[in-house]
């Protein structure tokens, strides 16, 4: 039997047919290992099996190698199309001999028609009022949305490679939920350049944003902290040239630095306009300057 490994069995199978030229059905095929995806990168695994040629079905030395049969195209004939394109100009000639009035009126007096175009002008009908509806959020306890936030959090972990302490969920304010994760696998969360902080962030962000209409702050071990403690000595200086000068553009931020700089500028300067804005590379930064006066 020969090994074939890919990352996913049907891959594997096309190998082994294709190494054995023949079909999937003539092999008798063992499964060494199933495919996994893994989760976020990691623990990703590829399909092995074994195959070979069935017994019944192993060629003798009189046969010829397996080949597969070639689709031959009908041969087009000219003449054919021409007369083709002959009767069918004959068959539209005599359709168009036809009343077209009598077509028309078939469908003006069909009910049915009738009936969909008076629902069609209806949401068109300038004199008629449109009922406004306002979008209704209603909040549920906060001691539920952590119970069930933190038991679904861990339990998605629980099938990960990682070796993580018991997830921490609680309430930071009344529009934020804090998630936090510890143990000695923990700060491969994080990855090079906070890349899986960033995925992590925006898969939870929009789970809970979507289900409970809150806030998320993550933390994996200790990033949000450090991130938050460089940004604000970036900003020290920062909002003192402000002061001075009244406007200021910061330096392209990535990520959460963009969020954490945005509220620190924005608690410390409520009066003044304070935005993000992206640069023609796609960089983000923050744009502070005085309201324009009308």
């Amino acid at each position: 039997m020969k090994q074939f490994e890919a990352k996913t069995l049907e891959e594997a199978y096309e190998l082994a047919s294709a190494d054995f030229s023949c079909s999937i059905t003539s092999l008798n095929i063992k499964i060494i290992q199933q495919h996994s995806r893994g989760f976020l990168g990691f623990g990703r695994k590829n399909a092995i099996i074994l195959a070979s040629l069935k017994e019944d079905l192993k060629p003798s030395k009189d046969d010829k190698p397996y080949t597969k049969k070639k689709n031959f195209k009908k041969k087009i004939v000219i003449e054919d199309v021409a007369t083709t394109i002959a009767n069918a100009n004959t068959n539209s000639t005599k359709d168009e001999s036809k009343p077209k009035q009598d077509i028309k009126n078939s469908f003006d007096n069909d009910p049915r028609i009738n009936e969909k175009e008076k629902i069609f002008d209806s949401f068109y009908n300038k004199d008629e009022k449109k009922p406004i509806y306002e979008k209704a959020i209603i909040k549920q306890d906060s001691n539920k949305i952590v119970e069930q936030v933190k038991q679904k959090v861990n339990e998605l972990f629980s099938y990960s490679c990682y070796d993580i302490d018991e997830i921490e969920v609680k309430m930071y304010d009344e529009q934020t939920i804090f998630v936090g994760f510890t143990g000695v696998d923990s700060a491969l969360l994080i990855g090079k350049e906070g890349y899986r902080y960033k995925a992590l962030s925006y898969i939870l962000f929009n789970w809970i944003n979507t289900k409970y209409n809150l806030m998320l702050r993550l933390e994996v071990a200790q990033f949000l902290e450090n991130q938050e403690e460089a940004i604000n000595n970036y900003l020290e200086p920062v909002i003192e040239k402000i002061k001075e000068t009244g406007s200021y553009k910061t330096k392209a931020l990535d990520g959460i630095l963009v969020h954490i700089a945005l509220t620190r500028l924005r608690d410390q300067f409520p009066d003044k306009y304070v935005a993000v804005k992206t640069n023609i590379r796609g960089d983000k930064y923050i744009l502070v300057n005085e309201y324009k006066k009308q």
